[in-house]
């Protein structure tokens, strides 16, 4: 099993918490606060350009 090292949740108005987690090899993982043992998991830097592009109004579409 993977060792996951996560964040502080983050929580929206009106929306579910999630967390940012990270291991020793480099990997990042999201999921929801409370189901950690269900994450969405790739690189770091596919985590960060996936944040960035949703500060940035990428996914303004899907919500």
């Amino acid at each position: 099993m993977t060792e996951i090292t996560w964040e502080e949740p983050f929580c929206a108005e009106g929306n579910s918490c999630f967390r940012i987690g990270t291991d020793a090899d480099g990997n990042a993982f999201i999921a929801i606060a409370g189901q950690e043992d269900t994450y969405l998991t790739d690189t770091r830097e596919a985590l960060s350009t996936l944040i960035r592009d949703i500060k940035a109004g990428k996914a303004d579409h899907l919500l």
